[in-house]
């Protein structure tokens, strides 16, 4: 187990916990990074609508009519494959399950109504597209913290099986 691991454990203090509160925290860190990572896409989607209507007003010098950004819609919202290869994480992606990020999401759908962007400046636009990043920054900052929290329990609860502190006997009587 590496320094950086064993620091994660003892800041949630994993190695005083049982096996069943282990997997209760590994769950609700898999849960709220599945809320947050729903955050996430919705602030992407909103990021991405601005900036396409931003680069379109860049590109004519004036504020075109809502229609031509409509249909370009489907390939500004088309998900790209990331350039950074990661190991995949399973994600339930949802809206959020959680009060508090239902709340966050709604905030997050009233910032600057996409239906009328039209009628919107574009000196309001930058600002809502700085805002969502800030905001953007925030969201992967813990969903990040997140998905530590869950592949820290994860590894504890391995050490535990590896190591004979827990054997899958046990956990097969208990099921």
């Amino acid at each position: 187990m590496d320094a950086s691991s064993t620091a994660h454990e003892q800041a949630y203090g994993l190695t005083g916990l049982g096996l069943e509160q282990l997997r209760l925290l590994r769950r609700d860190a898999q849960d709220q990074e599945a809320d947050l990572s729903y955050l996430r896409r919705l602030l992407h989607g909103r990021l991405d609508i601005l900036r396409a209507e931003l680069a379109r007003r860049s590109s004519t010098g004036s504020e075109p009519a809502a229609e031509a950004l409509l249909d370009q819609l489907p390939a500004i919202l088309a998900d790209t494959p990331s350039p950074v290869r990661r190991p995949a994480r399973h994600l339930r992606l949802g809206p959020p399950r959680g009060e508090r990020y239902q709340r966050e999401a709604d905030a997050l759908m009233g910032d600057v109504q996409l239906a009328d962007l039209a009628a919107h400046p574009t000196v309001e636009l930058v600002a809502a597209v700085e805002r969502l990043t800030v905001h953007e920054r925030e969201v992967s900052g813990r969903r990040q913290a997140l998905q530590r929290r869950a592949d820290d329990c994860s590894a504890e609860i391995t050490r535990r099986y590896r190591e004979g502190e827990a054997r899958v006997d046990d956990l097969l009587a208990g099921g």
